[in-house]
């Protein structure tokens, strides 16, 4: 019998996860391609496909402008696919541009001017930004903005705040000049700031004292990101003494607050990669759709707001993965554009298919060692006898 709820319970959390992943997943992709959709419509572009997902059509329709919207059986994805594209990576169709009548040629995307073709290209990306801003921005105007001082409780022995000399009852004031008031301020200089030293300053009884600690990577493993390396001075948050303040946010402060977030995520994003390319980090975080799925699950079971707070972080890794400049994604379009801008004509066809030749096997590499860092969200599932064996961090932790 306990076999059986088992299984029961087993399933019942798979289809969770399943459908926290798809609806996560199918939310930030079709705004995405709707920043396509929307601009390349304003800019006179005829758009053939609105497609979610990849492979056979499950079920569409035509809109009154004849572009087909569909949806597909492999929902990891989606495109837009204008009426002189070869394929869903919007590589040029030299068959389709010859078979064209003057009026199909007007609404074909590659005969538009450049700056065109740049805003449809990047509105994707764009789109993805925005969501993460008006999700954000949502929160807190709905919640209120949320500070904790940034007070030290504890100073964890051996570790290089202890070694710096930070005590209990400090109060930050200030890391390498910049003025801090919150401890997720604190969390966010020190977990970009891995092999650097940071100068604080704190107040001990009223008395201002500089500190300078180098920040060290120590094996996290909490809830939803799982076992992975973190940098971190060695210090928790003061819970139950620490001033705690709530304040309502108004409709303008809140979107200053969105971009302000959406810029951090951004900002933290490209300092851990710099910091991988100087190997001052492992891209141990780096994880594909089976570490967005687990993620996706796990949000899902603390409730909607976490699932819509997921959503906001995850359209922004698309926005930004998006913008690289490699062939196939919409950087790598850009990438081509700012060549032709300079060179004042197209690169051929030929240096073009050389490049997307090339982006496609970058984006196939990037996807297998994606792959290989999820794999320990897969022993995570198959650890059908140890299910609660992952613990949380202490809150504060840094």
């Amino acid at each position: 019998m306990s076999l059986l709820i088992g299984l029961v319970n087993g399933f019942a959390g798979a289809l969770l996860y399943l459908a926290a992943f798809l609806f996560v997943l199918s939310v930030v992709v079709f705004i995405h391609e709707l920043g396509h959709f929307l601009v390349a419509r304003w800019c006179g572009v005829k758009v053939q496909t609105f497609s979610i997902g990849f492979g056979k059509e499950v079920f569409g329709f035509y809109d009154r402008h004849g572009t087909r919207w569909r949806l597909s059986w492999i929902p990891l994805g989606g495109y837009v696919k204008f009426i002189d594209d070869e394929n869903a990576a919007s590589v040029p169709s030299a068959d389709a541009q010859s078979q064209m009548s003057d009026e199909e040629r007007r609404g074909a995307f590659h005969a538009k001017p450049l700056w065109a073709r740049a805003a449809v290209v990047a509105a994707g990306p764009i789109a993805n930004f925005l969501l993460a801003i008006v999700i954000f921005a949502g929160m807190f105007m709905f919640y209120g903005q949320v500070k904790m001082e940034p007070r030290v409780g504890k100073v964890i022995a051996n570790t290089p705040a202890a070694v710096a000399g930070f005590k209990a009852g400090d109060l930050v004031r200030s890391i390498n000049g910049r003025k801090v008031d919150d401890f997720s301020q604190l969390q966010q200089i020190v977990s970009t700031s891995p092999g650097r030293i940071l100068t604080f300053v704190v107040e001990r009884k009223g008395v201002l004292q500089t500190l300078d600690v180098k920040p060290v990577f120590r094996e996290q493993n909490d809830r939803i990101a799982g076992r992975h390396q973190r940098p971190v001075i060695g210090i928790q948050a003061s819970v139950r003494t620490a001033k705690i303040t709530h304040e309502a946010v108004g409709p303008l402060t809140a979107v200053g607050l969105g971009v302000d977030r959406t810029a951090t995520i951004i900002t933290q994003t490209l300092s851990y990669i710099g910091d991988v390319f100087t190997l001052r980090q492992k891209p141990d975080q780096v994880g594909g759709l089976l570490r967005i799925a687990d993620a996706s699950g796990k949000v899902a079971q603390l409730g909607p707001e976490y699932v819509i707070q997921f959503i906001a972080f995850i359209s922004v890794s698309v926005g930004l993965i998006n913008l690289f400049p490699i062939p196939l994604l919409d950087g790598g379009h850009l990438m081509f554009y700012a060549f032709e801008a300079v060179r004042g004509r197209p690169l051929s066809d030929r240096s073009q298919e050389i490049g997307f030749r090339i982006g496609f096997a970058l984006v196939i590499a990037l996807m297998v060692f994606a792959t290989w860092n999820d794999r320990g969200v897969v022993a995570r599932w198959l650890d059908l006898n140890n299910p609660g064996k992952s613990i949380e961090k202490p809150l504060g932790n840094q």
